[in-house]
């Protein structure tokens, strides 16, 4: 589905995030995903021109920019995720409630805390 479109990984991770964190800046999407503020912006630019995620300067601060889905955003995001769900929940009724549920703990595990604990407070409107 992604190629459909022409992006990659990349574009989705991104959108995934500003969908759980609407508003979330540029700056937060950088340190959530871990990747260079270049490949960022070449994402973001893609994303903003194809009319999928707004850029609005921030209020307080100027600089910033504070990203939103735009209605074609969340439709693109919701039929991945239902993709995505699909397949996931295919496996996890093969592996079951045990396996599902040590899976959850293995990825929670693997996050570096202070990525998670961030991620937690802006998904949490606390940043």
């Amino acid at each position: 589905m992604l190629q459909e479109h022409g992006y990659g990984r990349a574009h989705h991770r991104a959108l995934h995030f500003i969908h759980r964190a609407p508003g979330t800046t540029v700056n937060n999407l950088l340190d959530i995903l871990g990747v260079t503020k270049q490949s960022l912006n070449r994402v973001l630019r893609t994303l903003v021109e194809d009319g999928l995620v707004d850029a609005r300067v921030g209020d307080r601060d100027r600089r910033e920019r504070h990203l939103h889905l735009t209605v074609a955003g969340e439709t693109l995001n919701r039929d991945l995720s239902e993709v995505q769900g699909e397949r996931l929940n295919a496996a996890f009724a093969i592996a079951g409630e045990d396996a599902v549920t040590g899976f959850k703990t293995v990825l929670e595990a693997m996050m570096d805390p202070d990525l998670r604990r961030r991620f937690i407070e802006v998904a949490e409107g606390r940043k």
